[in-house]
């Protein structure tokens, strides 16, 4: 059954369509415990939840109920977010790492929960061309880090701002999940809701959202 939802929380999208994970680390097979349409996960029930997963089109057909997606605009929750559509695979992971502390430990937390999954995903980190020093040796543990934890590794320098830019390389490359922060999260909503059933929606690519 679906885990109860803490509205302390401040996970904006209705309780009913969510499910609630309690695992440190998610049991191999998690994609396809997803989309056989079961539902949360209680290997540590006595933890606080570790991750809410949601069917992408119940929150995007939820937001059109609205005149823009002022819903996901407010303050996020603190519990990682995956939104999916009609797949859900770990084949092709984009990481979205920025320089920023928030960046990192979505990263590294990412690596920790998914880790029994991802073995065998090609990943791709993108960051900014600039990086103060002060960060360089984190990025590249950064790296190191994905590099261990997946079959293929790709680190790329490029200067995207927005959101979009990721969706934009993720569908061009056909990536099956964009990794970033919740800070984004407000511009997430924006192109989702921009794009929705559109000619360019991309139904393989799911979204992990965490600070």
């Amino acid at each position: 059954m679906q885990g109860k939802v803490d509205h302390k929380m401040k996970f904006v999208v209705p309780e009913e369509i969510i499910s609630t994970h309690y695992c440190e680390k998610l049991p191999e097979g998690f994609s396809n415990h997803l989309l056989t349409g079961e539902d949360s996960l209680a290997c540590s029930p006595q933890h606080d939840p570790t991750l809410f997963t949601v069917h992408l089109p119940e929150v995007l057909d939820w937001l059109h109920q609205h005149d823009h997606p002022k819903s996901l605009e407010e303050e996020p929750c603190q519990i990682p977010v995956l939104l999916y559509d009609k797949h859900l695979s770990m084949d092709r992971l984009l990481f979205h790492y920025d320089g920023t502390p928030a960046s990192a430990k979505l990263i590294r937390n990412f690596i920790q929960l998914f880790q029994n999954n991802i073995k065998n995903s090609r990943a791709t980190i993108i960051s900014p061309s600039f990086i103060p020093k002060s960060k360089l040796k984190e990025e590249q543990e950064i790296v190191q880090l994905v590099t261990a934890s997946t079959e293929e590794t790709s680190f790329i320098k490029f200067n995207f701002s927005r959101i979009g830019d990721f969706w934009s390389y993720a569908v061009k490359h056909q990536c099956t999940l964009l990794v970033t922060t919740k800070n984004y999260q407000s511009d997430l909503a924006k192109v989702l809701f921009h794009f929705y059933k559109g000619g360019m929606w991309y139904d393989r690519l799911a979204f992990y959202l965490s600070f």
